[in-house]
């Protein structure tokens, strides 16, 4: 969708789609992984990502998906996107806004009342990952294919037709 922002370059020529939950420790072993897909791949790489919080068992997954929003929505997703994973053992409304002052968001917009603005746009990605059968996360898509290996560096350079390149 037009709100995503991703990393790489937007004319990338593949694009990976990866569906997470901040809380998850699969998705943070894999975020390293995925960046250096992304930053190794000379601009033939895009990361998307999409809120899937698995809230039944990650208590606070949808309180980092807000605050996750929060800063997309004031251009510092990224960011925010690496603080959360960098603690994701504390994942409470006070962390979140000291986390959110850390990646240069506004700590009142990430947590607590002001975070359910950006409820929305976390109910969107869920359901476009419900219908695309997601189940759990991570979740990878390579240009609309559901990516069913193993999450790492020479598997998804393979997957994404990396290793043909150059």
């Amino acid at each position: 969708m037009a709100t995503d922002q991703f990393r790489g370059d937007e004319g990338a020529p593949v694009t990976v789609v990866e569906y997470g939950d901040f809380e998850c420790p699969y998705c943070r072993a894999a975020a390293p992984i995925l960046r250096g897909l992304v930053e190794g791949s000379g601009g033939l790489v895009r990361l998307v990502w999409q809120e899937f919080p698995l809230f039944e068992v990650h208590p606070h997954a949808l309180a980092a998906a807000l605050a996750a929003e929060a800063a997309r929505a004031q251009g510092r997703f990224w960011a925010m996107h690496d603080e959360l994973f960098a603690h994701q053992d504390a994942l409470d409304d006070a962390s979140l806004r000291r986390y959110a002052h850390t990646a240069g968001v506004d700590p009142d917009s990430a947590a607590g009342p002001a975070a359910q603005e950006y409820a929305g746009v976390v109910d969107r990605d869920y359901r476009s990952g419900v219908e695309a059968g997601v189940r759990g996360t991570p979740t990878l898509f390579i240009d609309g294919e559901l990516y069913t290996g193993r999450i790492a560096l020479n598997d998804l350079r393979t997957a994404t037709g990396l290793d043909r390149q150059g």
